[in-house]
This record gives C-alpha cells, sequence and structure tokens, in this order.
C-alpha cells in the first residue's frame, strides 16, 4: 500500500469499498509490524465509516425519490 494515499474523505464509495477489501487483504496475510499493523486498522475503520456514509446517503437519495414518486400518484 502506498504511503501516498488521498484523504479518506475525499474517496467515493467504489474508492473506499476497493481499498477498505486491499487493507483486509494485507492485514489477512500479516508479515507486518504492530505499529504498521494499527495503522492500516484505522485507516480501514475510516474507510468503512466512509463506505457507510455513502451507502447512507445513497439510501436517502433512493427514499426521497421513492417518496416523491408516490406523491405524484396520488
Amino acid at each position: 500500500m502506498s504511503d501516498a494515499r488521498p484523504p479518506v474523505e475525499s474517496l467515493d464509495y467504489e474508492q473506499a469499498r476497493d481499498e477498505l477489501a486491499e487493507v483486509v487483504r494485507t492485514l489477512e496475510v500479516g508479515g507486518l509490524g504492530l505499529d504498521e499493523s494499527v495503522a492500516l486498522w484505522e485507516r480501514g475503520e475510516a474507510l468503512a465509516r466512509r463506505c457507510e456514509e455513502r451507502l447512507a446517503g445513497a439510501r436517502e437519495r433512493v427514499e426521497k425519490a421513492l417518496d416523491d414518486a408516490r406523491g405524484q400518484d396520488d
């Protein structure tokens, strides 16, 4: 994994998801020192939160669109 990673806040859902999968694979393989493992774990936690935020936003948009569509049917 590169040290020049973009801030988690700048990632879209797919970017955060893909990097999170890479973090998980790296941690599962092992072989890292304690400090590096902890830093990677923390990055993974931040990536997971970012994914959850992006999914929540998408869910709200879908629910609003459905509510708007239901309102037009009345």
